[in-house]
């Protein structure tokens, strides 16, 4: 079963909230290395379950990729021979964790952020983002191999923040097995991480997860005088309508700021939705191609709740590394038409437009289904949206609170403001 509305996220598995994907391309490993070491990781043979199962996924997974990809050529990889030499290490894939591995080396061939396999229990997750439900408060940054992973951001009130766990620190093992998708916690159930510091030094803390209140996926900011800041922890369903009901009835001295900083992207429908609340209705922003050859130009006519008009007030918008897709479209879009400064760090570059498609186990494949440039014929794959104003936040910053790209943007919207303010007073 394909889920037919399009997306814009990048590799799902990429970053976790504790446990969770929430859609960060991560560097891919060395293909042969990484299904070698999957395969011998466990017991011999897989069971007579697992391996139909195995069966079943790589070849909806191999298949999908060769009618559907959005290159017909495949970025020139000989996908036959992949096949050839992936398919005999999944068939002896002993468990899910093994079994996607191989499937995602395989995909790595594509050199393609968002082209990737999520096993079952990541999917799982990932639909309960949201909700209330037991964590242990850690969202964590995929590095250079499936079992390198870094402290990316600590929850407030979490149990991992109670156990001094720190952003930044690498997280070595769970219960001395790697982290990866597939590993599950529950609520009471106390699991020993073992850490490495920036300095080196081996860090140990027992996390005992617990039920929280459900993460909001957009929040607005009303605390500092004059500035309206809206937070997207990604584009999901509702988005649009919020953001228009967020912006109804703003005083016009009010500047906003976009905060997509770690966004990961999500729905193009939603980043329609966005960009109407701020472009004139029909106007051009991008265009998409599909593998077919045929182009779309995509136009802010989305939904941004009551609004019919653009809003006219200062924006800004916050962008990071971990800003993708949905989450790069949006500030290059805006910045094109001078619509919007852009303040922080160059974006990830992981801007194809993505389907995902259910796989027999559970699991769920995410594919680029077609190109995209911006409205300028600007293609952000593998070049990201670099910002008007650079203004890093260093990981001493995030854990003590400090923010200088929200300060930095602040102040540009400012600056922006007494300048236009002296030019009405000038007649100019």
């Amino acid at each position: 079963m394909k889920v037919m509305s399009l997306s814009l996220s990048a590799r799902l598995f990429g970053v976790l909230l504790l446990g969770l994907p929430v859609g960060q391309t991560a560097a891919a490993a060395p293909a042969a290395n990484v299904s070698a070491a999957a395969v011998a990781a466990g017991p011999a043979r897989p069971g007579p379950v697992q391996a139909r199962l195995n069966q079943r996924v790589f070849d909806r997974v191999w298949d999908e990729v060769r009618r559907g990809y959005y290159d017909p050529t495949l970025h020139g990889v000989d996908w036959r021979a992949a096949r050839a030499q992936f398919r005999p290490q999944a068939l002896a894939a002993p468990d899910e964790r093994s079994l996607y591995r191989v499937v995602n080396a395989m995909l790595d061939l594509l050199d393609d952020g968002h082209a990737a396999a999520s096993p079952p229990a990541a999917v799982r997750r990932q639909e309960a983002q949201f909700a209330r439900r037991a964590v242990m408060g850690l969202t964590l940054m995929r590095g250079a191999t499936p079992d390198d992973w870094t402290v990316e951001r600590i929850r407030p009130g979490s149990p991992a923040e109670a156990a001094g766990v720190q952003i930044g620190w690498a997280l070595n093992s769970v219960d001395g097995r790697p982290w990866g998708p597939d590993v599950e916690t529950f609520d009471g159930r106390p699991v020993h991480l073992v850490l490495t510091d920036e300095t080196g030094q081996r860090r140990e803390a027992t996390v005992t997860p617990r039920v929280m209140e459900a993460v909001q996926p957009f929040v607005a900011d009303t605390s500092r005088p004059g500035v309206l800041v809206l937070r997207v922890e990604q584009f999901d369903k509702g988005l649009g309508p919020w953001m228009g009901s967020a912006l109804e009835g703003l005083p016009p001295d009010v500047d906003v700021i976009l905060d997509l900083r770690g966004n990961p992207g999500g729905r193009l429908w939603e980043a329609e939705s966005v960009l109407t609340c701020f472009l004139p209705r029909g106007q051009a922003w991008a265009t998409r191609t599909g593998r077919t050859g045929r182009a779309v130009v995509l136009r802010a006519a989305g939904d941004c709740g009551d609004r019919r008009d653009p809003l006219a007030n200062p924006v800004a918008v916050l962008v990071d590394q971990g800003s993708r897709s949905a989450a790069e479209l949006t500030p290059a879009a805006l910045q094109e038409a001078r619509r919007g400064i852009v303040v922080g760090e160059r974006t990830g570059g992981s801007v194809l437009i993505a389907q995902e498609t259910n796989l027999p186990d559970g699991g769920r494949l995410t594919l680029s289904r077609a190109d995209f440039v911006t409205s300028g014929g600007t293609r952000l794959e593998k070049r990201g949206v670099t910002p008007d104003v650079a203004a890093p936040r260093t990981v001493i910053q995030r854990r003590n609170g400090d923010d200088p790209t929200l300060e930095a943007a602040i102040a540009a919207l400012r600056a922006s403001d007494r300048a236009e303010n002296a030019g009405r007073s000038s007649g100019l």
